[in-house]
C-alpha cells in the first residue's frame, strides 16, 4: 500500500458503531465520509433520514479518535429552514475540527414523500434565495476557518482535498468496483448493475454486469466545461484546444463573454474560472457554455 493511497468508506450515522469503526480502520480504510446532513431532528425527519441528531454527534465522537481524515455531508436549502438554523449547523460542524466538509443544496427528487408534501402544501417549497444566502454564509464561514473551497460542494483543510473528488472533477479516469459503481476511461462511462444479487449472478455466469455509453466529442467538451468550472482549477483553455481543436476554444470564449462582462467568470492565465460572485451559479453558467451541436 502506497503512503498516499486514499481509501474512503461512505456511511450514515446509523450504519456505524464503535466496533464497526475500529473494524473499518483495521481493514485499511483511512478516510471516513459520514452523511450527517443536519444536526437538527426536524431537518432529518423532513428528509426521511434513518438517523437522529444524537446518533450524528455520537458517531463523530467515536470516529474522531480513530480516523484522522473524516468528512461529513451537510444539506442547505431545506424547506422551512432559516439562516439562524443553518448558522448553528455550520458552527456545530466546525466544533469537530474536521479535515473535510461537503455541502449540497437540497434536491427534491420526483416521486418522494417530500415532493408529495410540497405539492400538497404541507411543507414549503425550496426557497432558492434562502439557499443562496445559506451557501454564501457557508463559504464565508468555512474559508475564514482555514478551509479551502476547492470544488463547488467541497471544502477541505490545506492538504486534505479528497483524491476521489479531485480526480472526478478534473476528468481523470477511474474504476468502480461493486454494485452501482461507475467507471470512466476517458471516452466511455460504465455503470454496474444496482441489484446486489443480480450483480453477483452475472459475474458468476460470466455475463455483462454493466451498462455503458461512449461519449461524443461534444459530450466530452461539455463535461470538461461543467466539471472544470466547479473547481478552483477552472477550465484550461490550452487543454480545450489540444483535445478538441481551435474551434472549440473560440466557441468557449465567445459564449463566456456575457459572463466575463458580468464578472461571473474571469480568465486566470490560460484558465477560465468562476468568480466568487458566480460560484452559486456555476452549473447554470456551464450550461451557457455547452456546445449543443457542431457549428
Amino acid at each position: 500500500m502506497t503512503d498516499d493511497l486514499e481509501i474512503t468508506l461512505e456511511a450514515n450515522p446509523d450504519d456505524l458503531s464503535e466496533q464497526k469503526i475500529d473494524q473499518l480502520r483495521s481493514a485499511g480504510i483511512n478516510r471516513l465520509s459520514i452523511g450527517i446532513q443536519s444536526f437538527f431532528e426536524s431537518d432529518l425527519k423532513l428528509m426521511n433520514r434513518a438517523h437522529n441528531e444524537l446518533e450524528s454527534r455520537r458517531v463523530l465522537d467515536m470516529a474522531r479518535p480513530v480516523f484522522d481524515n473524516i468528512s461529513i455531508d451537510l444539506i442547505y436549502g431545506i424547506p422551512g429552514s432559516n439562516m439562524s438554523l443553518w448558522q448553528q449547523n455550520v458552527e456545530w460542524a466546525l466544533e469537530y475540527d474536521l479535515k473535510h466538509i461537503s455541502a449540497y443544496a437540497l434536491t427534491v427528487e420526483p416521486k418522494t414523500a417530500l415532493q408529495s408534501f410540497i405539492k400538497k402544501g404541507i411543507v414549503p417549497d425550496v426557497d432558492d434565495d434562502q439557499a443562496k444566502l445559506q451557501f454564501e454564509y457557508l463559504v464565508d464561514t468555512l474559508e475564514s476557518n482555514n478551509y479551502e473551497h476547492y470544488e463547488l460542494s467541497n471544502f477541505a483543510k490545506p492538504g486534505w482535498y479528497s483524491k476521489n473528488n479531485s480526480a472526478y472533477w478534473q476528468g481523470k479516469t477511474y474504476l468502480g468496483v461493486g454494485p452501482s459503481a461507475h467507471s470512466f476511461d476517458g471516452s466511455k462511462r460504465r455503470w454496474n448493475i444496482r441489484n446486489n444479487i443480480q450483480y453477483i449472478k452475472n459475474i458468476e455466469a460470466n455475463q455483462v454486469f454493466w451498462e455503458e455509453e461512449t461519449l461524443t466529442t461534444v459530450d466530452r467538451y461539455n463535461e470538461l466545461v461543467m466539471t472544470g468550472l466547479r473547481t478552483i482549477w477552472g477550465v484550461d483553455m490550452k487543454v480545450v484546444e489540444e483535445r478538441f481543436g481551435p474551434r472549440y476554444k473560440e466557441y468557449l470564449l465567445e459564449q463566456a463573454q456575457k459572463h466575463l462582462k458580468q464578472h461571473l467568470l474571469f480568465v486566470d492565465e490560460e484558465s477560465l474560472k468562476v468568480s466568487r460572485k458566480g460560484r452559486f451559479f456555476s452549473d447554470g453558467i456551464s450550461a451557457d457554455l455547452f456546445m449543443l451541436n457542431l457549428k
